[in-house]
């Protein structure tokens, strides 16, 4: 049974609203292809603010800033989403909607959810994406939810943190650009974050999804 805070008890969403394929056996949730369809850039925000050709999110702005209560709302929409999918799982956890640094936000807490954060965050980032979709179906338009399961994202942002300052320092130590592995849209934001706070190194971004990487220069 799920727990929700800052709103009233929620009820699952239609099926058609909530469409997941759940492997009970393999304990891992796969969207629907129809669900699942990926914008490059429209990753958020968290996607990749350094990217130039990651701009997705800013075709789909709005024309007018949405207000707090519009964001709350959109955080709303997408916990009752969520909580549905805990429920078909028979998971237990607790799902908090808030609104942060101007987006919306959905976080869950509990026991036995790493199935839904999965290789590197790769569930996780397909489930927001179904999550903005739910919003998306309600509201009309695009959203910058930010879904955490378990504390995930900020535990990832610490060790990519400090990935990137290693790989400042190698790049003032040998006056060399470093190319960094593959990472999500998310995972690059924090990286461009903290190379951007740092004096003489650069980053941007390389290749194409799922191998598109970091490289990290030293400013000529």
């Amino acid at each position: 049974m799920t727990e929700t805070s800052g709103t009233e008890a929620r009820s699952p969403e239609d099926s058609d609203e909530a469409a997941v394929a759940v492997d009970r056996d393999a304990d891992t949730i796969t969207p629907t292809a129809s669900d699942a369809d990926e914008v490059d850039g429209a990753d958020d925000g968290d996607g990749d603010d350094g990217d130039r050709d990651d701009a997705g999110d800013d075709a789909g702005e709005r024309d007018a800033a949405p207000t707090k209560a519009d964001l709350f709302r959109e955080s709303e929409i997408a916990a009752d989403y969520v909580e549905g999918l805990l429920d078909i799982l028979d998971y237990d956890g607790d799902i908090d909607e808030l609104v942060a640094a101007g987006r919306p936000m959905v976080e869950v807490v509990g026991g036995r959810l790493n199935s839904l954060v999965g290789t590197r965050g790769a569930t996780l980032e397909a489930l927001q994406e179904l999550a903005r979709l739910a919003v998306f179906r309600q509201t009309g338009s695009p959203s910058r939810l930010l879904l955490d399961v378990g504390g995930y994202r900020a535990n990832r942002r610490k060790e990519l943190g400090a990935i990137a300052k290693n790989a400042a320092e190698k790049v003032k130590e040998y006056g060399e650009a470093v190319r960094l592995e593959p990472m999500s849209a998310f995972e690059r934001k924090c990286v461009h974050d903290v190379i951007n706070a740092l004096p003489g190194v650069e980053s941007e971004s390389e290749g194409v999804e799922p191998a598109r990487r970091i490289v990290v220069r030293p400013i000529a």
